[in-house]
């Protein structure tokens, strides 16, 4: 008999250990783990709940309560708002459900909105409750009158939420919801429920949701009449930054970003290990030590700092961040020559262009006679100014008006990046309004193939001697 219990034992360990190995890893559950660890860098959140009162909040102040350091919504409860209105967020919370309990997380709701109509509700709902589940006669099929923009973490009526990761009821759910300009994330207790850019899709009801193109509001909680807790309430504010820089001091950040350029030597940066992208993200192991070694030397010969100004000869090759990059925000001081070409090449993408709009590019001894003379001598576009995502071939690669200063003096661009849409200030003009940054380095397609969702930043060599400084970065949260 031992012998006997000792085998089946045995069987089961090792039928188990075989089921360990066939086990695919979650996907949601590995993306969710990524998008955590970038918050981890996160300093500035603020506390929403205070665990003793209501302070901070308005609307059913009756039927939530403080108890316990939790925020009870009570059976009949209603909604509540924040007093503050916030655009680009990240907020985090825990939440405790009741059997078939159902309540509601708006953003961006207008002052005493309807959440799922005039701003967004993300569903916050036991959807597994007997309320909304049953079975067939037989017994055999368990069925669901919920549609599947219903379930919890649902954009309720927009978009479905991924299932599964709900805890059972007598635990805590942890939920962070990151919400910059049309990117909504949703990571529920570790795991990527919700990954979208509104921009991009349609609602699944096939009607209009203007709440969807709403820029900020109030967060609410929707109650639907049902005991539900909550505690541990947060939200850290990614509101756009000004486009310019609040400091006193050349290469000295402002409040929330990070010096990609220290004003002192090359630290933080890498040369260029290879021109086409593609193939320098295939690089690795002996190959891309041995390419970008090469690299660092050119850049280390035409690379240098001078007076707290990154100064570049023109004569060897682009300057790139040593980190990549997904989405942020940066500012950026720059300065040409006369005659100059340059540009910022987002993700390892070109690019955000730099350029001397009044230089007619003459040949030696040429002249101009005529209006058609001046026109043919800008037909690339020059003289519209720098800033324009000059690659572009579907979404528009020019700026939106001419904000260059003359060569020789400083200019100023305020970018920020989303996903892949980008804009532009330059000397705190706006010049491109969230303009996608098609994927030049798509050869065989129409260029619609994804941008890497982090690369690195890079400032191009293209023949001219450039000038840098004041470069600052902030990550925003994806």
């Amino acid at each position: 008999m031992n012998r006997f219990l000792t085998t089946v034992l045995l069987s089961a360990l090792l039928a188990g250990f075989s089921l360990a190995q066939d086990k695919k890893p979650d996907p949601n559950r590995i993306a969710g783990q990524e998008s955590l660890a970038r918050l981890d860098s996160i300093e500035e959140w603020e506390k929403l709940f205070n665990g003793k009162d209501l302070s901070g909040w308005h609307g059913d102040t009756e039927g939530y309560v403080a108890k316990d350091g939790m925020l009870v919504c009570q059976k009949g409860a209603k909604n509540l708002y924040t007093d503050k209105e916030y655009s680009d967020f990240v907020f985090k919370f825990k939440f405790k459900l009741t059997e078939s309990g159902n309540n509601g997380l708006g953003i961006r709701v207008p002052k005493d909105g309807h959440a799922s109509r005039d701003g967004m509700e993300l569903q916050i709902l036991d959807h597994r409750g007997t309320k909304y589940n049953f079975k067939t006669d037989d017994g055999k099929r368990k069925l669901t009158w919920l549609k599947p923009w219903q379930v919890h973490g649902s954009i309720y009526s927009i978009y479905p939420a991924k299932t599964g990761y709900l805890k059972p009821l007598d635990q805590w759910n942890e939920q962070v919801v990151i919400c910059i300009e049309d990117h909504l994330k949703i990571i529920l207790n570790g795991s990527v429920i919700i990954d979208v850019h509104l921009d991009d899709i349609t609602p699944v009801d096939g009607k209009d949701h203007p709440g969807m193109r709403r820029k900020s509001g109030h967060i609410m909680f929707a109650g639907h009449s049902d005991h539900i807790e909550f505690k541990d309430i947060s939200v850290a504010d990614f509101s756009i930054a000004p486009p310019k820089p609040k400091t006193d001091a050349d290469n000295t950040p402002p409040s929330g970003f990070q010096a990609l350029f220290n004003g002192k030597d090359l630290n933080g940066w890498k040369g260029l290990a290879h021109k086409d992208a593609t193939k320098r993200r295939a690089l690795v192991g002996k190959e891309l030590r041995a390419a970008q070694k090469s690299a660092d030397k050119v850049m280390s010969e035409h690379w240098s700092v001078m007076d707290g100004v990154l100064t570049y000869t023109g004569k060897g090759q682009s300057l790139c961040t040593a980190k990549d990059y997904g989405d942020f925000e940066m500012y950026c001081d720059w300065k040409i020559p006369p005659g100059a070409d340059s540009g910022i090449y987002l993700r390892g993408t070109p690019q955000i262009q730099i350029w001397d709009p009044w230089d007619p590019r003459l040949k030696e001894g040429q002249t101009l006679e005529g209006p058609e003379d001046w026109v043919a001598s800008y037909r690339n576009g020059r003289n519209l100014g720098s800033g324009g995502l000059w690659n572009n071939k579907r979404a528009s690669n020019r700026p939106l008006t001419l904000a260059d200063k003359k060569p020789g003096e400083w200019n100023t661009f305020f970018i920020r990046m989303v996903g892949d849409k980008v804009s532009i200030w330059l000397n705190e003009k706006l010049i491109v309004d969230r303009t996608e940054l098609e994927n030049y380095w798509d050869r065989e397609g129409d260029r619609d193939t994804p941008l890497p969702r982090a690369d690195q930043i890079e400032l191009q060599h293209h023949g001219s001697e450039l000038f840098f400084k004041n470069l600052y970065i902030r990550e925003l949260p994806y």
